[in-house]
């Protein structure tokens, strides 16, 4: 029996298509409190730009870190931060969470906000 995590098991199959692609990828985290995005370089497997509702302004600016109303402040916050950096077309790594609530509205947010998946 394997006990391994389904959602692990899925962003590791994702992972490994990604990273045979070199992609420059838009990996997520969601946990109960905080949704987190981060844009990883393909080739040197280093973080460009990140943004989570864990920033001093997110905070302030946000009633509740961990609703869709967050992760679309967050999805328009890392396109617009990856448009400064000079990147306009990413990879959703979604990290094995179902498209759908949050990491669906962060999605959305990102591409109505300039990034291309």
């Amino acid at each position: 029996m394997n006990n391994e995590n389904p959602r692990l098991r899925r962003a590791k199959k994702t992972r490994s298509k990604l990273a045979e692609l070199h992609a420059t990828r838009l990996t997520i985290y969601r946990s109960n409190g905080n949704i987190y995005a981060q844009i990883i370089d393909g080739n040197s497997n280093k973080v460009v730009t990140s943004a989570s509702t864990l920033e001093a302004d997110m905070k302030k600016k946000l009633k509740n870190t961990s609703d869709i109303n967050a992760a679309t402040e967050i999805g328009k916050r890392i396109a617009e931060k990856a448009i400064k950096a000079g990147i306009k077309e990413v990879s959703f790594d979604r990290s094995g969470y179902k498209y759908h609530g949050r990491v669906k509205a962060l999605a959305d947010a990102a591409r109505e906000n300039g990034l291309t998946f």
